[in-house]
């Protein structure tokens, strides 16, 4: 019997739905899902929307499987293979992928966004998103690729190095992740949580009050926090801009002088490129970014509505979700 999708339909609804399995096109790849994982911005997408959204879409950026089938155009995988998926579609061509920054290009095609995702039993991607799981590398842990690619883009817009104070505001699965890949570069990263539970999941966490950071990431979406990052950079400090506000939100105060007379930078970073999912597969599969640790639950794709409550309360940290699967794992 097929198996159902998430298939958003419009602003704060989604469907179970059955859809049809195509072959891939020509220089596309089909892939089973093994498992996809749930994140705040899946749960923006299915409550609020967002700006790259194109409905009605089937939802899920983060995606670890198996390739039953390739194009003929296919050369760099086979069915059989264990892949991640980088969720972008890139042209290759403008001056963003010309630079290095393919997550900017204008044709860009947001997997889960743009085109369907991995809330689904099957997944149809461009065959140059496709990148091999290593050897012995478990799938629930290779699915931490995505969400780590994102982090290694912003710790490389901030220019780290090595033994600089790191501030990272949130203690979620992206600010846990932050922190120990500046941690991996050498650098010596700081949590600030307010949410006592996330504390003490993630220790190590403390507050900005007194102290001076070289960097400064905001991993929530919230205003006072940037107010607070800004407060506490050092002297040719970088804060680098993680999280998207709400509209209403999206003008918090910025003293030009501060920045003007302490040399201090502010820098965008969204999403990740292809060359960083290959980084982070090698930081998880070596251990210099250690990931078990992280799953809090793993549910089966049909309770996405229970998965997204959790994440909607900060209930718990990296949430899993097995399309194949029929119960519950934990």
């Amino acid at each position: 019997m097929p198996l159902p999708s998430v298939r958003v339909v419009e602003i704060g609804r989604f469907e179970f739905q059955e859809m049809p399995l195509q072959a891939p096109g020509e220089d596309e790849v089909l892939i089973r899902v093994d498992v996809t994982g749930l994140c705040r911005t899946d749960l923006k997408i299915v409550q609020v929307g967002h700006r790259d959204l194109v409905l009605p879409r089937v939802p899920g950026e983060e995606v670890v499987g198996t390739v039953e089938a390739v194009g003929s155009g296919v050369r760099q995988c086979k069915p059989g293979e264990r892949v991640y998926v980088y969720p972008g579609m890139w042209c290759g061509q403008c001056p963003a992928c010309r630079a290095g920054a393919e997550n900017l290009c204008r044709q860009m095609q947001i997997m889960g966004f743009h085109r369907d995702g991995g809330f689904a039993p099957h997944v149809t991607v461009p065959a140059q998103s496709v990148i091999p799981v290593p050897e012995g590398l478990a799938a629930d842990a290779a699915i931490f690729a995505e969400p780590l690619s994102c982090c290694l883009n912003a710790l490389e817009r901030a220019s780290l190095k090595g033994g600089e104070q790191v501030g990272i505001w949130g203690a979620g699965p992206a600010g846990t992740l932050l922190a120990r890949a500046a941690h991996a570069r050498n650098a010596r990263p700081l949590n600030i949580e307010p949410d006592q539970r996330r504390r003490e999941l993630i220790g190590g966490v403390a507050t900005a009050a007194g102290r001076l950071f070289d960097v400064a990431v905001v991993a929530v979406g919230d205003r006072d926090a940037y107010r607070e990052a800004l407060a506490h950079m050092a002297p040719r400090g970088r804060l680098v801009v993680f999280s998207g506000l709400a509209p209403q939100d999206d003008r918090p105060e910025v003293s030009f002088n501060q920045l003007h007379y302490m040399e201090q930078t502010l820098v965008g970073a969204y999403g990740c490129c292809h060359r960083h999912g290959q980084e982070a597969l090698a930081m998880i599969a070596d251990g210099r970014v250690p990931v078990a640790d992280m799953v809090s639950h793993r549910l089966p794709l049909s309770q996405l509505d229970a998965a997204l409550t959790l994440v909607a309360q900060r209930a718990g940290m990296k949430i899993l979700l097995y399309p194949w699967q029929e119960e519950t794992a934990g």
